[in-house]
């Protein structure tokens, strides 16, 4: 009953925050806890703001006829959001995986947006609380959605699809990311696979990267596979080149033809396939999908391709695990290119297989010929190598603006945490 009184107030003024530093005249406040703060202590700065209410969970910041006061305010944002999408039969396409989530979701809903009304994740908004704000974004005009979920452990995307109730999914891939919540890689996959244990319980439908093997596996039961890749496919496709851009030719199941992206690296391949493949499930024209691909322009450290003179770099930086670092490496590695530089920041969240899985990079490094190698930060330090390493990327920074490189190549890639970003700035 609680939820619903809640609901009508939401219905008069559909704009929810939980930041009082980004809360706006008519905004509903919910004053979340945190270990370092609590939301309920900033109730009355909201509604001097101009919060039409606060919702609490401390009876002590009561203010009548302004606050909103229920057991647990995390809660009720989540079982507001739920109460919101029970409004929608329109279809919603869940998304997650251990690499490529968001260029993905990006892609996608570059795709479905080009011919219906699609709300989507805004940046990386994936989580227990950005979740619930995406869906309570969505209004009543919306053809489509699409939700970006990420994890760090398990039965947690199991608790999204409570909320989500996503009709169509996406795995873009599990690898070895976030170790040290999942419990190792098949952890990992049991985990992301509740995405799966949802739509099949739900008569939902997976669009399935069909080179997986182990996706072959995980969707057994599934009462809709919709399958893309390189072979065997519902959609099919290839990779042309990979330099500068990725190309892509669709040679099965939809007609968009040669694809020019404006992404880097081959390793993009199956974001490129699934957002295809959705565009064909939903009907929409192959000619509609190739120009909703090739006007997408990535942002936020993820597959950029930066010029700096006569240097090309690859800011990769968004985050990084062993698997997307491999790949990255390894495409980097491919580039037909005289003088090429990695810059690589630790890896986070990979629990006691931190130090082998460190190793484990190094060793692919020395693999390859390169202009230089720079190592910077987490477990890089604490493993022997024969590259240049520091503990952070302001010194990496200091480094490269020392080198004065020309006709460069630069890979610049690791964890959120390392900020990575940092060694470009001005």
């Amino acid at each position: 009953m609680q939820i619903e009184q809640l609901y009508k107030i939401y219905l008069q003024y559909p704009s929810v925050q939980t930041d009082t530093r980004k809360l706006k005249a008519g905004d509903i406040f919910f004053a979340l806890k945190g270990d370092n703060f609590n939301g309920n202590a900033f109730a009355e700065q909201a509604i001097q703001a101009g919060a039409v209410c606060a919702v609490i969970d401390e009876a002590a910041n009561e203010i009548p006829g302004k606050t909103f006061l229920v057991p647990d305010v995390l809660d009720a944002l989540q079982q507001l959001a739920k109460h919101h999408r029970e409004q929608f039969s329109i279809p919603f396409i869940a998304i997650t995986g251990s690499n490529g989530k968001t260029t993905t979701k990006e892609l996608v809903h570059a795709v479905l947006s080009s011919t219906y009304k699609t709300y989507t994740t805004e940046g990386n908004l994936n989580n227990h609380i950005g979740i619930p704000l995406t869906i309570l974004k969505i209004r009543p005009d919306a053809e489509l959605a699409v939700i970006e979920m990420g994890a760090n452990h398990q039965k947690e995307i199991e608790g999204y699809c409570v909320y989500t109730q996503p009709t169509h999914g996406i795995i873009t891939n599990c690898g070895k990311a976030h170790l040290e919540g999942f419990g190792g890689i098949e952890g990992v996959r049991k985990g992301k696979g509740e995405l799966y244990d949802f739509l099949k319980t739900h008569n939902g439908t997976a669009f399935v990267m069909w080179d997986y093997q182990y996706l072959h596996d995980m969707s057994k039961g599934m009462p809709s596979i919709i399958k893309y890749g390189t072979g065997d496919a519902d959609i099919e496709g290839q990779v042309i080149k990979s330099e500068p851009f990725l190309e892509v030719a669709i040679t099965k199941g939809s007609d968009p033809g040669t694809i020019q992206t404006q992404l880097v690296g081959d390793y993009n391949l199956p974001n490129v396939l699934v957002a295809v493949t959705a565009g064909n499930y939903f009907n929409i024209p192959g000619p509609t999908i190739k120009k909703a691909i090739e006007n997408y322009s990535p942002s936020n450290s993820r597959s950029q391709l930066v010029e700096k003179g006569s240097n090309k770099i690859i800011l990769d930086a968004y985050n990084a695990n062993p698997s997307s670092m491999k790949l990255a490496i390894e495409n980097f590695a491919k580039l037909p290119a005289a003088n090429k530089v990695l810059i690589l920041g630790g890896m986070a969240e990979l629990g006691g297989e931190s130090l082998q899985e460190h190793k484990a990079i190094s060793e692919l490094i020395q693999q390859y010929n390169w202009k230089a190698v720079v190592l910077v930060g987490g477990d890089f330090l604490k493993i022997e190598h024969p590259f240049i390493t520091f503990t952070d990327a302001a010194a990496a920074k200091a480094w490269l603006q020392d080198q004065h490189f020309e006709n460069t190549h630069l890979l610049i890639k690791g964890s959120r945490s390392m900020q990575m970003e940092k060694v470009l700035d001005n």
